[in-house]
């Protein structure tokens, strides 16, 4: 959960391995809250299109949506700047 002073984002890629590996290293930079989940997104019936997501907590600075939003493209995924207002 995030408190007042903090922010969640969302960093989907397109496989596992990628995800695994931005997690690792956000994690040993000292991010908190950061997790790994499959995400099933909006039109993806079949579990096979899943994407995978990185969760990550930060201190509120829009420094931080603009670089994992080009971590995001570089590593051909996608970036939610407001993950928590998603239905």
């Amino acid at each position: 959960m995030t408190t007042p002073a903090e922010t969640e984002h969302l960093i989907v890629l397109p496989d596992r391995e990628s995800a695994e590996g931005v997690a690792d290293d956000l994690e040993a930079e000292g991010f908190a809250g950061v997790r790994v989940v499959r995400e099933a997104l909006a039109g993806e019936d079949d579990s096979e299109d899943h994407e995978w997501a990185v969760y990550v907590r930060t201190p509120r600075d829009p420094t931080y949506a603009v670089r994992f939003a080009a971590l995001a493209a570089a590593l051909d995924g996608w970036y939610d700047p407001d993950p928590l207002d998603r239905p």
